[in-house]
């Protein structure tokens, strides 16, 4: 197509791309692009609405209240088994199984759900985190009734007060000085102490065997992503 200067007349260039000024009189040219053509669409193509969200790796509101559903489970067998010896197997199995547990009831109730080894050791965490409150509570409730309702703490008291008689005589043969501390070693203080301590180091091996509980169940029921 042949263009021409708007003030000489004389014909400018053909080619692809027009000259800014005319080789004859020196004008600037203006040149008109043509905006009735439709815009290019992508090669993928689009409805023009924006892409819908990415799934969550965890639905946290349905693992929090699984991993609750087991933790009181739990509690209430270890409740139950502090008056029936025949529960205790029981009890520690539930326990020591809460993870995978969890695992099953979180899967049932989201079924499209990302599943692998990491997000399975994630429930796991919060798992033993939950199942460690809940002991704790039941614990603590179920001591409070004993004692002070039922009155049949003696048999543990006196259980208690003959293991540590014998822990403090062998630290005494081992260390005469120890002697010195004997008191202190029989006050209530310390009782309560040594129970704190020793709830916390089973609290430590409960979190780590539900991580790890939790990691393998994961890997069982791998399932990389949700399907859109």
């Amino acid at each position: 197509m042949h263009e021409f200067c708007h003030r000489c007349g004389g014909e400018l260039s053909d080619g692809d791309g027009g000259l800014p000024f005319c080789p004859h009189c020196g004008a600037p040219q203006i040149y008109l692009t043509d905006h009735d053509q439709p815009a290019e669409v992508s090669e993928t193509g689009t409805t023009g609405s924006a892409p819908p969200p990415l799934p969550r790796p965890i639905e946290w509101k349905t693992a929090i209240r699984c991993a609750l559903l087991v933790a009181i489970v739990a509690a209430v067998l270890s409740l139950i088994a502090a008056r029936f010896e025949a529960i205790s197997a029981l009890s520690w199995l539930w326990t020591v199984s809460g993870s995978l547990i969890t695992l099953a009831l979180y899967q049932k109730r989201q079924p499209q759900a990302r599943m692998d080894a990491a997000v399975g050791a994630r429930i796991g965490i919060v798992v033993g985190i939950v199942l460690i409150s809940c002991l704790a509570v039941a614990m603590a409730a179920g001591g409070l009734a004993a004692r002070y309702l039922l009155h049949n703490m003696a048999g543990f008291d006196a259980q208690l007060t003959q293991q540590l008689h014998l822990q403090i005589e062998h630290a005494i043969k081992a260390n005469p000085e120890a002697k010195s501390v004997e008191g202190y070693l029989y006050s209530p203080e310390f009782r309560a102490g040594m129970m704190l301590a020793g709830f916390a180091m089973v609290s430590g091996i409960l979190l780590v065997v539900s991580t790890v509980g939790g990691a393998v169940g994961g890997m069982m029921r791998t399932r990389r992503k949700a399907p859109l």
